[in-house]
């Protein structure tokens, strides 16, 4: 039988696949991202979720072909402080006091959001297995196994900077920072947020989800409708930490 490769035709693949783990994992960071950073009365940030297919060569027949293989996704954007200063202290000697507690606000904050999506993730797989749920169980080099390779290369960056001279004093903050992610999101309103906001992103066949449709997923959430009309304002302001530096 000789096929006719013409008259050959594809189901369209979805949009966008992801797996739940990793829509929960983005999901707990956006969720700091933006409710974390408000209720810290940090500025604003933009950020957007983008999914993308990878390919992979296939044949079919000894023809080659190039299919859909899996979804990456990904978050860009999100981060107060995206280029780090070589040193924190240097950069913001001439600062005025006031200024150097906003700048570590905004480091502090983009390390707790960093490290928020691994912990929601590691959370919604504890749920999930009818597990405990703990800051003892899920420790900070747990995280690797929940996506967080990559994300705490950059904690290690921004506590490098912060901390560059006194290992001890830069371990001390990270747990500190680690026990605040934590409690953001174990908290339960803002699971209840995360979990929402993951649902709609497993489920929803989409390429991007840009900033305006995330912040307000998040305010159409059972704990963000306590907070009226913040994406508007979230996206009005400016953002000066970054030109601080």
């Amino acid at each position: 039988m000789k096929l006719d490769y013409n008259a050959l035709t594809y189901q369209k693949m979805p949009t966008a696949r992801i797996g739940k783990r990793n829509a929960y994992h983005l999901a707990g960071r956006v969720s700091a991202i933006y409710l974390g950073n408000k209720q810290k009365n940090l500025p604003t940030v933009h950020f957007q979720i983008v999914i993308k297919p990878t390919e992979k060569d296939g044949e079919y027949n000894g023809r080659s072909l190039r299919i859909p293989h899996k979804y990456c996704a990904q978050l860009e954007g999100g981060r107060l402080l995206p280029h780090l200063p070589h040193c924190y202290q240097r950069a913001t000697r001439l600062l005025s006091p006031a200024d150097q507690q906003q700048c570590r606000c905004a480091f502090e904050a983009d390390v707790i959001n960093i490290l928020a999506a691994s912990l929601a993730e590691a959370k919604y797989v504890a749920l999930r297995d009818g597990e405990v749920f703990n800051a003892n169980l899920v420790y900070l080099g747990a995280l690797k196994f929940y996506g967080g390779s990559m994300e705490l290369l950059t904690v290690d960056e921004y506590m490098g900077c912060l901390y560059p001279d006194n290992a001890a004093e830069r371990n001390q903050k990270l747990t500190e920072l680690f026990l605040a992610a934590y409690s953001f999101v174990n908290e339960p309103a803002n699971w209840q947020a995360i979990a929402t906001l993951a649902e709609t992103i497993f489920q929803s066949p989409q390429d991007v989800f840009t900033c305006e449709e995330l912040i307000a997923l998040l305010e159409r959430s059972s704990d963000a409708t306590r907070l009226p009309g913040l994406a508007n304002a979230y996206m009005a302001k400016s953002l000066n930490i970054r030109h601080a530096l």
